[in-house]
């Protein structure tokens, strides 16, 4: 068995619109988001050993945010093929990595990405910027991954469902010290 993490970069800046695409940086969004989603991973005990990411400067800068948050000391390889991918080139580089390696974590573009979740675990799944789709392979080697679905889909977790759950949290919290002052008021009325 083995895990995979399929990262898509974090939300991009179009601030300059005669910047080449492959050197644009995140924007404010992206750079408050790529650090929750390393720390998320950390959290949750998915680390990964090693990552693979495209060269564009989004995923490097996204890369860059994740392992400093997530306490990354893997190898990071960055790759030209990774840019703007389609699955098949997804594909070819995590089956030439060693089997000592069980957990890797791709950071790449949409929609390849998307396609190869889908074509791992059989399921459609979007990916928004900086969502994290967690898959289980059921392979042993590396060299075995295929095109044929050997995955299952554990979770996806993005920064838009974590800062939807922290403000339910909020919230949350509020109603219980509004419920805690009633219950101190009901207390002195009683006295």
């Amino acid at each position: 068995m083995k895990t995979l993490l399929l990262m898509r970069h974090a939300k991009s800046s179009w601030k300059h619109a005669e910047m080449p695409d492959q050197e644009r940086p995140l924007n404010k969004r992206g750079n408050k988001d790529a650090p929750i989603m390393g720390s998320l991973i950390k959290e949750k005990e998915l680390v990964p050993q090693k990552i693979l990411c495209s060269t564009a400067v989004r995923a490097t800068e996204t890369a860059r945010m994740v392992q400093e948050k997530s306490g990354f000391t893997g190898e990071t390889v960055f790759l030209d093929s990774y840019y703007l991918a389609e699955p098949n080139a997804y594909l070819e580089a995590l089956q030439t990595l060693p089997d000592e390696i069980e957990r890797v974590m791709v950071i790449g573009h949409n929609p390849g990405l998307e396609g190869l979740c889908q074509i791992l675990s059989g399921q459609i799944v979007p990916l928004s910027t900086g969502a994290v789709a967690h898959l289980v392979l059921s392979i042993n080697h590396w060299n075995e991954l295929n095109m044929d679905g050997e995955g299952e889909l554990v979770e996806t977790f993005s920064p838009g469902d974590l800062k939807e759950k922290e403000k339910k949290g909020k919230e949350k919290g509020k109603e219980k010290v509004k419920e805690k002052e009633k219950g101190k008021q009901k207390a002195k009325k009683k006295k």
